[in-house]
């Protein structure tokens, strides 16, 4: 015998109600679910992407499928492009113009882009099944319902992602106060000719928030050896921008980024200036000079040779792993030593290290396989800071053995950061300042038996 059920209400709602459900899971929802399935951890803000794409959703409601997918598929792109840029601290210009260097990146050596990826497929997948379906907004009300949740959606992001803000996207407005390493520190007013100038740009050495880790990451580039022979300072500067901003900050003395300096020579860097002051001037970084443009614009800010991550590794450095794999640069500071130990002019010479750069591997070519010999507590606690600061210190000690060495010359030292290590989740971001990275200058010690200055080695320019 047929027994008759009652029907559910749900189940008897109007065409136009799941019209608007399913415009609320296209537009609202699918979206947005990634993103905020990661509060728990952390992220940046959000608001503006959530309401372009519920905006877009609004003006296609009554579009084509195919048009609605392309939609949808734009919206996408312009989330995850504000996403990364607030991330890395880049204007969506700058990492629109970066997009064409992305086949130099290897996302594969990453578990976390891999899953990334795996997630954006799913999502396509998904949208692909439900915007076939009619997402018609039939009257006025549902219109302004829509618009109200998509404003709601976007106010509840920045409410709980408020407490992160200040340490993402920083761009720098015009007449931002402007500092830098270079100026605290006076390593211009130390090039008299008289000895080599260093400096050492180091990938994502963000300024630590907690006055132990500060200590112990001054300690590692001034070890006890290296405070024997030099004079040690140190301080922390502002910084904007990306790794390409920090070395216009340093190199060129300004806020900006290398497009200014791509198509035209700029003779106030510092570079430049030094070389017309009779020193060498070499840059080099571990990764390819293709990258960013390097190779181009590193000679209009006055570099007369450019050393990258082939040429580095042509001359002994092994291959060391990651999204940016390169030139190992525990190996780069003994070409650093022969380089100046065999020159018979002053040398301003610049390298920009590349394997610190997040999210670096637990892996044992990087030799951050056991980050717990390195410091059991800071791997337990916050093990990608751990594994970075690993990185730190076997470069520290391998820099520490050239310039320690008895035939290695008189040098003026600088070691500084690029920027914040952009860590995605709250707890490893929050232990590094929003807003500053650290330096640390090694200026040579009077010689212990005179005790007068050290004796120039060149001619003073």
């Amino acid at each position: 015998m047929d027994i008759a059920l009652p029907r559910s209400a749900w189940k008897e709602r109007s065409e136009g109600v799941r019209s608007l459900e399913n415009w609320l899971i296209c537009w609202i929802l699918l979206p947005n679910i990634g993103y905020w399935l990661l509060w728990v951890i952390g992220g940046p803000p959000r608001a503006f992407p959530i309401f372009v794409t519920g905006l877009i959703g609004l003006l296609t409601h009554r579009a084509s499928f195919p048009v609605k997918y392309v939609a949808f598929v734009v919206a996408m792109i312009f989330s995850a492009l504000c996403f990364i840029s607030a991330l890395f601290n880049l204007s969506i210009l700058s990492l629109l113009t970066s997009l064409k260097f992305a086949l130099e990146l290897k996302p594969s050596a990453s578990i976390e882009y891999i899953i990334c990826g795996a997630a954006v497929v799913t999502m396509l997948g998904i949208a692909w099944h439900l915007l076939k379906k009619s997402t018609i907004l039939v009257n006025p009300g549902r219109l302004i319902a829509a618009l109200a949740l998509t404003i709601i959606a976007a106010s509840a992001d920045k409410a709980m992602s408020q407490g992160n803000r200040g340490s993402y996207k920083r761009v720098a407005e015009p007449g931002a106060e402007f500092t830098s390493a270079v100026g605290k520190s006076g390593l211009a007013g130390l090039a008299t000719g008289e000895r080599h100038v260093v400096m050492i740009m180091v990938e994502a050495m963000g300024q630590p928030t907690d006055p132990a880790l500060r200590r112990k990451l001054v300690d590692i580039w001034a070890r006890p050896e290296v405070r024997a022979r030099y004079q040690v300072t140190s301080g922390e500067t502002l910084f904007y921008g990306s790794t390409t901003g920090g070395e216009m900050r340093e190199l060129c003395g300004r806020w900006g980024d290398y497009p200014e300096v791509l198509a035209a020579k700029d003779a106030g860097c510092l570079p430049a200036r030094l070389a017309a002051k009779g020193y060498q001037t070499q840059a080099w970084h571990s990764f390819k000079g293709s990258f960013f443009d390097r190779d181009t614009w590193y000679p209009n800010i006055g570099f007369q040779t450019s050393r990258f991550g082939d040429q580095l590794m042509d001359a002994g450095a092994q291959w060391c792993p990651g999204v940016f794999p390169g030139a190992c640069d525990r190996d780069v500071p003994r070409q650093l030593g022969a380089k100046l130990k065999s020159s018979r002019e002053p040398q301003f010479l610049y390298w920009l290290t590349v394997n610190s750069h997040l999210p670096v591997l637990r892996n044992a070519k990087l030799h951050t396989e056991a980050c717990d010999r390195f410091d059991a507590r800071l791997d337990a606690d916050y093990p990608m800071a751990c594994r970075m600061f690993q990185l730190f210190d076997e470069t520290g000690a391998a820099l520490a053995r050239e310039i320690t060495a008895a035939d290695f010359p008189d040098a003026d030292i600088l070691i500084v950061g690029d920027h914040i290590p952009p860590f995605f989740d709250r707890r490893h971001r929050e232990q590094f300042a929003p807003d500053r990275v650290p330096w640390v200058l090694l200026h040579p010690k009077p010689n212990a038996a005179t005790d007068k200055a050290p004796r120039p080695r060149f001619a003073a320019r």
